[in-house]
């Protein structure tokens, strides 16, 4: 064998060797641990259970189980949120809440290929609504807990407390979708119009244009979600503020300690399944300015200020409409979709005021 040969093998073995070791290190880091504390009424616990004859995935963490309960709805619908955790480890709710994320059946960590996707509906989400928080409420000696829906969440905490208003002191939403049709679209549009404008972006511009119908009425309509909601991230109103897609989510997933490899791997399944359930057109075409205008509980929005995945004047507007025994919008600074853990010290300090505001009322 020539020398350049020989030079070559060796290259590709040391290529080789280096991505065995990076793909060992990659699995040593993906062990699945979550946030342990020290302390005798603390809590730190990941499983899965039945629900209704459902998978059912929870993580738990509470420095002291006799705070209140506040159930965390996650986004997607059916996108496991837990990660941000790992990702952003200043953002401590759980020193003043015992803090229940939830996976809703066949999501994140209770994701099952075989399960019969069919069963997945809102009638049965909210039936299995009531289920977990019967249970948290029997578990941990409660009467009544709080419950915080993010994103798409928020349908499911939204329909929840307007069905069982008795279980909840208050429902907490964060960025609260409001509508799907073309008021959203607009403001989405004028946002990235506006970013890509002032940087002279004339590439993104391009594509903004082309990812849109403009009516005869001056209606902007979105012809492309995924290119849309890539476009929002670039122009850094997306998951995280000034943060694509891969750096704000791809990423902080696959090197978080939270999932074990297989839960990392059956991620996006999980989440690509979501969107092709009867949930899925269900829930389609909804204005909630127009179906859910009272709820007999305390109701409080939190928004980003960058927050154009859902619009936070629509947040806003939402919050004046609706009519609950006390209300509350808060616009955070310097974040966008996630304020939760883009701007831990300030939405903390604002469910910490709620918390105290409502609880035992």
């Amino acid at each position: 064998m020539k020398r350049t040969g020989r030079k070559a093998v060796m290259v590709i073995l040391l290529l080789i060797s280096a991505l065995l070791l990076l793909f060992l290190i990659w699995c040593l880091m993906s062990s699945g641990r979550i946030r342990t504390y020290d302390g005798e009424k603390s809590l730190s616990e990941k499983f899965v259970m039945d629900i209704n004859g459902s998978p059912n995935g929870f993580f738990i963490n509470s420095l002291n189980t006799d705070n209140p309960v506040l159930l965390f709805v996650s986004s997607g619908p059916g996108t496991d949120d837990y990660f941000l955790n790992d990702k952003y480890k200043d953002m401590k709710l759980e020193e003043d809440f015992t803090v229940v994320y939830w996976d809703y059946r066949d999501m994140g960590i209770a994701y099952d290929k075989s399960y019969d996707t069919g069963k997945i509906t809102l009638e049965n989400i909210l039936k299995d609504t009531e289920a977990v928080t019967e249970y948290l409420k029997t578990r941990f000696g409660k009467d009544k807990i709080f419950i915080m829906g993010f994103s798409g969440g928020t349908h499911i905490s939204l329909l929840a407390a307007r069905e069982h208003p008795e279980d909840y002191y208050a429902l907490i939403n964060m960025a609260q979708v409001v509508t799907d049709g073309p008021e959203q679209d607009a403001l989405m549009y004028d946002f990235m119009k506006r970013i890509f404008m002032d940087r002279g972006d004339s590439t993104s511009l391009k594509k903004l244009e082309e990812s849109v119908e403009k009516t005869e009425d001056e209606q902007i309509i979105c012809k492309d979600w995924y290119n849309y909601v890539a476009l929002l991230h670039k122009a850094g109103g997306g998951t995280i503020k000034d943060k694509s897609e891969f750096e704000g989510i791809v990423l902080p997933i696959m090197l978080s300690r939270c999932y074990t490899v297989k839960e990392k791997l059956q991620y996006v399944p999980a989440m690509k399944m979501y969107r092709k359930t009867p949930l899925a057109k269900e829930l389609d075409g909804f204005d909630y300015r127009v179906s859910v205008t009272s709820l007999e509980i305390p109701v409080y929005f939190i928004s980003g200020e960058n927050d154009y995945n859902c619009p936070w004047e629509l947040v806003e507007e939402y919050c004046d409409i609706i009519d609950a025994p006390d209300k509350g919008f808060f616009l955070i600074p310097d974040s966008a979709h996630s304020p939760l853990w883009e701007n831990a010290s300030v939405t903390c300090d604002v469910l910490r005021q709620i918390k105290e505001k409502t609880d035992n009322e």
